[in-house]
C-alpha cells in the first residue's frame, strides 16, 4: 500500500484547507492512512510530522503495522494524548487544527479541546481522507476483487440451503460459516435473507421466518477480505414464478443494467441513478423504488460517493460503486441486484462475476 503517497496528499491538503495540522479520529481512516488496526488511537499530522497516538495495549501490534509515522504509546486516551502532544510542541503562534467533526462526539471534541493551549484554535475540517479514498489505487482494486470474487461464492451456498421451510437464518448462517471456511475476515453487514413478502423490505435481514412454497426471495451479502469489503445481491424465486413476477424480476434487471451503462468517466453519479429510475418508471414501478441506486464500497461498506438523485459527485476513474436499484411492493413481494463497478477510462468494469439470469429453486 502506498502509505506514503496517501499521507503526502494530506498533507498538501493542509494548506489548502488553511490547518496547521490535522487530527485522524475515524479509525478508517487511520488504518487507510498508516495500516494501524487497533481499536483505539488518533493520527495527527503535520506539515513535518506524522504521529500515531495508542495505548499499551499495541504497542508491538503498532510497531509490527504502522508506516511512516512515528507511535507513540501513551498512558491517557487517544485524544487527551494528542491534546497534550500539540501542547507540548505548540508555539505562541496562533495555530488551526483540523478535526473530523462527523466521526467526533461533542462530549470528545470537549474532552480534546480542554487539552489546547489558548493559542490552538479547533476547526471542523473537510472530509479530507473520505474524498482521498474514493479513488481505488491498484493494490485496493485488486483486494476489492478478490473480496467480491469470494463473497460471490457464497451464492451458490445459499442456492444449496434455500428450501421451502428452512429459516432465513439457517441460510445466513451456513453462508457466513462458508465465508469463515473460505478465509474472511467477517461479514461486510448484516446479512440480508428476506424470502416471500418479507422480500419487499430493502433491509430485511435474515429472520427466524421461513422460506415459503412460493415467491421472490432477497440475498445481499458480502464479506471482509484483506480489510476490503466486498457486496452483491441476487434475488432469486422458490417455486414456479408467473409471468407477473418474471415481468416483475425483468423490468429491475433491465434498470441495474441500464445504470451499469451509464458508468464513465465525467458522469454525474445522479445521471447514474436516473438511468436505473427511469427503466421502472417505465414500466409503472418508480413509486417502488426506495432507496439510492448505490454507494461508494472500500474499507467500509458504505462510503463515497453515493449515487443517488440531487448528488452532484462526478464519477472518476478509480472509484468503487454498487449498482443496486430494486422495487419492493409492501405485503407482497420485492426484487434488488446488485453488482460492484470499477470507474475505469474507459467506462465500468463489472467486478461481479454472477449471472444475472432469474433462478427458480
Amino acid at each position: 500500500m502506498d502509505y506514503k503517497g496517501r499521507l503526502r496528499r494530506i498533507r498538501q491538503s493542509l494548506d489548502e484547507n488553511k490547518l496547521d495540522s490535522l487530527l485522524i479520529s475515524h479509525l478508517t481512516n487511520i488504518r487507510y492512512l498508516c495500516g494501524f488496526t487497533g481499536s483505539a488511537g488518533a493520527l495527527l499530522i503535520t506539515e513535518s510530522q506524522c504521529v500515531l497516538l495508542t495505548d499499551g495495549r499495541y504497542k508491538t501490534q503498532a510497531k509490527s503495522e504502522v508506516r511512516n509515522a512515528k507511535i507513540v504509546i501513551a498512558r491517557k486516551p487517544p485524544l487527551m494524548a494528542a491534546a497534550e502532544w500539540l501542547k507540548a510542541r505548540g508555539s505562541r503562534k496562533k495555530q488551526t487544527i483540523g478535526i473530523e467533526a462527523q466521526h467526533m462526539t461533542v462530549a470528545a471534541r470537549s474532552q480534546f479541546a480542554t487539552g489546547l493551549p489558548l493559542s490552538m484554535r479547533i476547526k471542523e475540517a473537510a472530509p479530507l481522507v473520505e474524498s482521498a479514498r474514493m479513488i481505488k489505487d491498484a493494490d485496493e482494486i485488486k483486494l476489492i476483487r478478490e473480496a467480491v470474487n469470494l463473497g460471490a461464492g457464497l451464492f451458490q451456498t445459499a442456492l444449496d440451503t434455500l428450501r421451502p421451510g428452512t429459516k432465513e437464518v439457517e441460510v445466513a448462517a451456513k453462508m457466513e460459516y462458508a465465508a469463515r471456511t473460505l478465509g474472511a475476515e467477517g461479514m461486510s453487514f448484516e446479512t440480508i435473507i428476506a424470502a416471500g413478502a418479507r422480500s419487499a423490505l430493502p433491509h430485511g435481514r435474515a429472520s427466524a421466518s421461513v422460506v415459503p412454497p412460493n415467491g421472490f426471495v432477497v440475498c445481499d451479502f458480502g464479506v471482509i477480505l484483506a480489510g476490503y469489503c466486498s457486496d452483491m445481491t441476487r434475488t432469486v424465486f422458490v417455486g414456479r414464478p408467473t409471468s407477473e413476477a418474471h415481468g416483475f424480476y425483468q423490468a429491475v434487471r433491465k434498470a441495474q443494467q441500464a445504470a451499469v451503462a451509464a458508468v464513465e468517466p465525467g458522469v454525474t453519479v445522479s445521471a447514474v441513478d436516473e438511468a436505473a429510475r427511469k427503466v421502472l418508471r417505465s414500466n409503472g414501478l418508480g413509486r417502488f423504488f426506495t432507496h439510492s441506486t448505490g454507494h461508494g464500497v472500500g474499507l467500509e461498506i458504505h462510503e463515497a460517493p453515493r449515487i443517488a438523485a440531487g448528488q452532484d459527485e462526478v464519477l472518476r476513474p478509480g472509484m468503487v460503486i454498487t449498482i443496486e436499484p430494486g422495487a419492493y411492493v409492501p405485503g407482497k413481494w420485492g426484487v434488488r441486484i446488485e453488482d460492484m463497478v470499477v470507474v475505469t477510462e474507459q467506462g465500468a468494469d463489472v467486478l461481479t462475476p454472477t449471472s444475472k439470469e432469474l433462478i427458480s429453486i
